[in-house]
């Protein structure tokens, strides 16, 4: 059963530097490599779904220049609707993304062309309306966070957020999210709690249903209903850990609108966050269909 999914965020050109060791303030280091990947917490998203086999809209705004035409094409590439991307005079977005040898990162995002997506436009509450997921991320304006879960809400559609970069969010956001998928900073930015099961409970108070991704250690999920699963992560060597939170996203929610239960579904997503981690990049590591269902075979 093919699952209709339409994420509403970001869309940036990543800008990746490998280095040995991150430098530290006031400190220069020298590179091994340098890479430009279409990237963005939506884009990552929309190109994580479209890839484990979901229908996909993408919903954003890329600026009118070179990056804005590769973002494009690279989300066309995989399958991903772009009728309702935005092209705006200036700049498309950016991510400035330092790579260590431990696959570790620090990124500084310039929102740019994201930060007109400040609300719905003509004919997007019709794209959300008909679609079984609608998947948001914090690199656009609230305002624009806001109106497309409302949105989702009033059409009955399961709205998903993943709090990132991590913000106190202001009131009238999480009142029309279904799913909360916060990693465990995010989650203690929200609720002031660094343990996550006491942060998981401390979510549910505003939200039904949370996961909270773990790194190394896996996720947790919970609900509102009492059910609480953990689930392992698959023991890999990472070498570029960004898109990883975006895979794992991209990926449960495509597994849920499927049908499948909580626990196949963080299977599925953990399998493809392992997966995306051994690849450098954010768009390029992330695994196709047959590339999940071959690992979890393996394991």
């Amino acid at each position: 059963m093919t699952t209709t999914v339409t994420v509403f965020g970001s869309c940036n050109m990543d800008l990746v530097a490998y280095v040995g060791t991150a430098p530290g303030r006031g400190e220069t280091v020298l590179g091994r490599e340098f890479t430009t990947v279409p990237g963005g917490k939506g884009a990552n998203q929309a190109l994580a779904a479209a890839k484990a086999g979901a229908a996909v809209n993408m919903i954003g705004a890329v600026g009118r220049d070179e990056f804005g035409e590769q973002i494009r094409a690279n989300l066309a590439g995989s399958g991903v609707d772009t009728s309702a991307l935005r092209t705006v005079d200036g700049r498309s977005g950016t991510a400035h993304i330092t790579v260590d040898d431990d696959g570790g990162n620090s990124i500084i995002v310039v929102p740019s062309a994201n930060a007109t997506v400040d609300g719905l436009a003509s004919g997007d509450e019709e794209l959300i309306a008909a679609s079984g997921s609608l998947l948001l991320q914090l690199e656009i304006p609230f305002e624009g966070v806001a109106a497309a879960a409302a949105a989702g809400r009033r059409n009955g559609v399961r709205v998903v957020l993943t709090p990132a970069p991590a913000a106190e969010l202001p009131d009238g956001v999480l009142s029309n999210v279904d799913l909360l998928v916060p990693n465990e900073h995010e989650a203690e930015a929200l609720v002031g709690e660094q343990d996550p099961k006491r942060a998981l409970a401390a979510l549910l108070e505003l939200v039904p249903e949370v996961v909270i991704t773990l790194g190394g250690r896996g996720s947790v999920y919970g609900s509102r209903g009492g059910e609480v699963v953990e689930m392992p992560s698959f023991p890999v060597r990472a070498v570029d850990t960004t898109a990883a939170g975006d895979t794992f996203a991209g990926v449960l929610s495509v597994a849920l609108g499927e049908g499948a239960g909580i626990r196949e579904a963080l299977r599925r997503a953990s399998a493809a966050a392992a997966l995306s981690v051994q690849r450098n990049g954010a768009s390029s590591s992330m695994p196709t269909r047959r590339e999940i269902a071959d690992f979890l075979a393996s394991v």
